[in-house]
């Protein structure tokens, strides 16, 4: 499977292969879970964050995953979809099982890492499923889809892809910026979606086929507003506030 044009990978950022996201989360998660139960309150702690960084990868391989899906029909991108979605429902339930015993036993800062680890897997669980409920979606299709919708259902994944990777990034660093970018791509993933809407609904002729397209090209916009929900919780860990219930400024002010 090739990277897709303009992608974090594409550009030199090493791109994780189905086979290696299965074996190097699979081998994480058992390592450093057996060092968690019997470790220090901080070494749990960090296995948690870490947990939810490893997550962000997973989910934007996922995304890269989609795209060969959608352009080509490849099996072997479904059943990387569909092992992301099985990592995702894993370490979901690993940060819901130990997280309230790690938060009672660390300092603010840590305890405020850690909910933002448990805002951020909720997040990414849901990704995981959209992804996977595109992949269905193809999968179920007896033909090929028209080149104009396989073509802008592969940007849109395409741009989820970036949209994750600079999120993990901005994690990573604590990359205000990073979070600013990724509020801006998100609506280029709106823009496709409505223009997909637009094609469709213009016009009495669509049949389930093309209800299909619509559905997919939802679940990738819903996708990006959940990576938009990461992108805030970026924002709110830099800066000590939240953007999601900012007051409106008012004409006046």
């Amino acid at each position: 499977m090739s990277e897709p044009s303009g992608s974090a990978a594409g550009r030199g950022r090493p791109f994780h292969s189905p086979f290696t996201i299965l074996i190097y989360t699979r081998n994480m998660i058992k390592a450093k879970a057996s060092r968690a139960k019997t470790g220090s309150s901080p070494a749990r702690a960090e296995h948690l964050a870490q947990l939810s960084l490893k997550a962000c990868l997973i989910a934007r391989d996922a995304a890269f995953n989609l795209r060969d899906l959608v352009t080509h029909s490849s099996r072997m991108a479904f059943l990387a979809i569909k092992e992301c979605e099985k990592e995702l429902d894993m370490i979901e339930r690993e940060i819901d099982e130990r997280l309230p015993a790690a938060i009672s036993r660390v300092g603010e800062v840590r305890a405020r890492q850690l909910l933002s680890s448990l805002k951020c897997i909720t997040d990414l669980e849901r990704i995981g499923d959209l992804s996977m409920s595109v992949a269905h979606r193809v999968n179920a299709r007896t033909s090929r889809l028209p080149a104009a919708d396989a073509r802008a259902l592969s940007e849109m994944a395409v741009t989820l892809h970036d949209m994750l990777d600079l999120v993990h990034g901005g994690f990573v660093k604590l990359d205000l910026d990073s979070a600013r970018r990724v509020l801006q791509m998100d609506k280029e993933i709106d823009a496709k979606c409505n223009a997909l809407f637009q094609k469709y609904l213009s016009h009495s002729g669509s049949d389930a086929a093309s209800f299909d397209v619509l559905l997919m090209a939802q679940a990738l916009e819903r996708a990006g507003d959940h990576t938009t929900n990461l992108a805030e919780e970026l924002y709110s860990l830099i800066e000590g506030r939240s953007l999601r219930h900012a007051p409106k400024k008012t004409p006046s002010s």
